[in-house]
């Protein structure tokens, strides 16, 4: 800042004065200061000046931008100065010592180029001897001591001048030249005559100041107290690490999760590219401010590796009569699908290779897909891992997320992984039947990489970006249909039909199983309650007649705790003898019944048997025909192939008809409408074409026919049918069905549908 002191000089003022113009800003009246002068136009404007009354007019330019100002540049108040010394600096420039002495307006231009000169007159303060403004002038000392005394940029000098000048009108002057006021504002208090009006601007700048100190005193002492705390801290931490240093223990937290990274890491013997870029991940997480977002990122990465099993396993040691045992222990029934997995167990141990198909349970709901899948991992004595992927829609779930993405995690399998910490666990993906599509990608793509023994011997996961074998996990997955796997992902697999249990198997599941796991959920002994072999068989008929087992633990469960109750608040009996005639007062009335509908009763009815993703079931396809207009039409939740085969179903009974002595003109003469109920599943295949067109030919006499296909067997028992009629070409399934399910039915294999019309009539 420059130095400031009172100028005093009693001389006549020129009437005709040099423009200096000023960058800065404004000079007031009664100052010393000094000028540095470097542009040659303004060296001129001095030199003419020395040359004759040393009086020059300093005038603020409008602009701060205007290099080379013309007249309408500049404001047109001013202050006359006088150039006291001069000094020739070496550059060229010069630095003057001006007094300044009064203020000044200019009424004309003499000159439009610099050169600038102005014809002026001078102007006088107004109203400065009032009460009032000396009130005002003790106002703005006493404010300006406390600003003077909180700023440190306040010299004695400038405490001292502003005390000891004499005159209202320049103690306003002198503050607004010291304090930080904005050009233009200084420029209006210069134009400011009334002392009064100048007086009382300069104190609301005072007053601005003070807030501005204000604010300023409080943020200093808000980073005085950060300052002081962190320095706390640092000093606190730098004793930490000394006494750290001095037990042998690591200095600080980012150095301790350094080493055991590293020890980790080391520990883990990675090869080749992997080792490669661990390496490149640690060295960058040794060298990353533990503040910042991206060490968060890394420090999850390096987790993630070392949490992975990296090692290959040791070669599997498959005991099969253990393995066949356990299967025995956790199932009743099931034997096909039993020897299947036996056979599968076997072929791995001969292989000694843990690379090989993929086996998938088939089943409805409740056949205890998942329980084998668990009773697998037990009998191999592996880690058991399960996710389902039933409507997923984002191919990320299981290849995971690029390391890019804010929360970016590993997929399934490789969370799967960290979760078991062995290489060759078994995974049960369940309900892979239930898998979407969306514009997030396709998770049935990225499965088949997961699941071709040719591609996960490199799998590589999103996040984490390296090549992982995962070639040694034992898949297992589920589904209740196959119609809706995509028939690349059905070639990677074995695939094994769990076909669902008839009311015998259903009895001892129950009495082996079910019942004792129920009991102990609701917190009742084995010896209160006793089931008879008719209530058993009256739940399986009557309210659990589905292929799965699922129903049939519930109404279980809803018992129990019925009877818990009548423990805890009614004070029952200690023993609790469940017969069929109790089970109304337990379950309700039976949801299933053998119902009308069930049964063929008139011409035109025929029953079949459909499969369905929940098991087989009975369904009774029904035709009947009008007078009218020769036409044929379906209903029903029929495919395309389907209502082909309803199609030639009637083509064919056309045909035959007359050897029914038919009338050739009948189908001429009436309409005939089929239906086939919504019970039947929505499924596009050849499926009933015999019973359609059985039910077609029953129009001309009773008959009562049945059909079904494999697993339809054991609904058919279920619905205590006795004939079944089925596609010769079927015959060899007969051998897979056991024979407890197929004792008391007869199965009748045909090839052609004269036999099938043999049989019916």
């Amino acid at each position: 800042m420059p130095e400031h002191q009172i100028a005093r000089a009693d001389q006549i003022l020129p009437t005709k004065l040099l423009i200096l113009p000023l960058m800065g800003k404004p000079l007031f009246p009664g100052i010393f200061t000094p000028l540095m002068i470097t542009s040659p136009d303004d060296i001129d404007v001095v030199n003419q000046a020395l040359s004759s009354n040393n009086m020059i007019g300093l005038v603020l330019i409008k602009s701060e931008e205007a290099e080379k100002p013309e007249n309408d540049d500049l404001y047109r108040v001013g202050t006359v100065a006088k150039i006291i010394k001069k000094i020739n600096l070496p550059d060229g420039g010069m630095n003057i010592f001006i007094s300044t002495l009064k203020r000044f307006r200019i009424k004309k231009f003499l000159s439009q180029f610099p050169p600038i000169t102005a014809a002026v007159e001078y102007l006088d303060d107004k109203n400065d001897s009032s009460d009032e403004v000396k009130a005002l002038t003790r106002a703005l000392l006493s404010e300006m001591k406390q600003i003077s005394e909180n700023n440190p940029l306040f010299s004695e000098e400038m405490r001292l001048n502003m005390v000891n000048i004499d005159h209202p009108g320049k103690i306003a002057d002198f503050i607004t030249s010291i304090l930080n006021i904005d050009r233009k504002e200084q420029q209006k208090v210069l134009e400011t005559l009334d002392v009064k009006a100048r007086m009382e601007q300069v104190l609301i700048f005072i007053k601005k100041e003070q807030d501005l100190l204000r604010i300023q005193k409080k943020i200093q002492k808000q980073i005085n107290e950060k300052i002081e705390k962190s320095q706390r801290e640092y000093f606190l931490k730098e004793e930490l690490k000394a006494i750290k240093q001095e037990l042998g223990m690591p200095t600080d937290a980012k150095s301790e999760e350094y080493n055991r990274f590293k020890d980790q890491i080391e520990k883990l013997e990675l090869k080749g590219e992997v080792k490669e870029q661990v390496e490149r991940e640690l060295e960058k997480f040794s060298l990353m401010d533990p503040n910042s977002s991206e060490f968060v990122v890394t420090r999850n990465y390096l987790d993630t590796i070392v949490s992975l099993p990296w090692k290959d396993p040791k070669p599997e040691d498959i005991d099969l009569k253990t393995a066949k045992k356990i299967l025995d222990e956790d199932h009743y029934g099931l034997d096909d699908v039993k020897n299947r997995i036996i056979e599968y167990l076997a072929v791995r141990k001969l292989k000694k290779d843990t690379r090989g198909s993929i086996i998938c349970l088939v089943g409805a709901p409740g056949t205890g897909k998942t329980s084998v899948g668990k009773s697998i991992a037990r009998a191999l004595g592996k880690e058991f891992f399960r996710f389902s992927v039933g409507g997923m829609r984002d191919e990320a779930e299981i290849k995971g997320h690029r390391r890019t993405y804010v929360g970016a995690m590993p997929g399934k399998i490789i969370q799967g992984l960290k979760i078991v910490k062995t290489k060759n666990p078994v995974f049960m993906i369940d309900e892979i039947d239930k898998l979407g599509v969306s514009y997030q990608g396709d998770p049935s793509s990225a499965l088949l990489e997961v699941l071709d023994p040719e591609q996960n011997v490199e799998f590589r996961d999103h996040y984490l970006d390296l090549p992982f074998d995962i070639s040694h996990i034992f898949f297992i997955t589920t589904a209740n249909t196959l119609d809706t796997i995509p028939l690349p992902l059905q070639d990677r697999m074995e695939i094994i039909r769990l076909p669902g249990y008839i009311d015998q198997e259903k009895i001892e599941i129950a009495r082996k199983y079910l019942i004792p796991k129920s009991l102990n959920r609701t917190g009742l002994k084995k010896t209160q309650v006793k089931y008879n072999k008719s209530a058993l068989m009256g739940i399986a008929e009557g309210y659990a007649r589905e292929a799965g087992m699922r129903n049939f633990e519930k109404a279980l469960d809803r018992i129990h705790r019925k009877i818990a109750r009548k423990i805890i608040l009614d004070g029952g009996q200690d023993i609790f003898n469940i017969t069929l005639k109790d089970l109304p007062e337990y379950l309700g009335q039976p949801r299933f019944r053998d119902e009308e509908g069930k049964k063929v009763i008139r011409p035109g009815m025929a029953l079949g048997l459909a499969w369905t993703p929940f098991g087989g079931e009975i369904i009774v396809i029904e035709s009947i025909y009008n007078p009218g207009k020769e036409g044929f039409k379906v209903t029903g939740k029929l495919g395309e192939i389907m209502q082909e085969s309803a199609n030639i179903a009637y083509t064919y009974v056309r045909h035959i008809a007359s050897g029914f002595n038919v009338d050739k003109k009948f189908f001429e003469k009436h309409h005939i409408h089929l239906h086939v109920p919504e019970g039947a599943t929505p499924k596009d295949g050849p499926s009933a074409g015999i019973t359609m067109a059985a039910s077609l030919l029953s129009l001309v006499g009773k008959v009562l026919p049945v059909g079904g296909l494999r697993e339809k067997i054991t609904a058919a028992r279920r619905e205590k049918i006795k004939n079944i009629i089925i596609p010769k070409e079927n015959e060899k399934d007969l051998e897979e069905i056991p024979d407890y399910i197929k004792k008391g039915i007869n199965i009748f294999p045909v090839e052609t549908m004269e036999e099938v019309i043999e049989k019916l009539f």
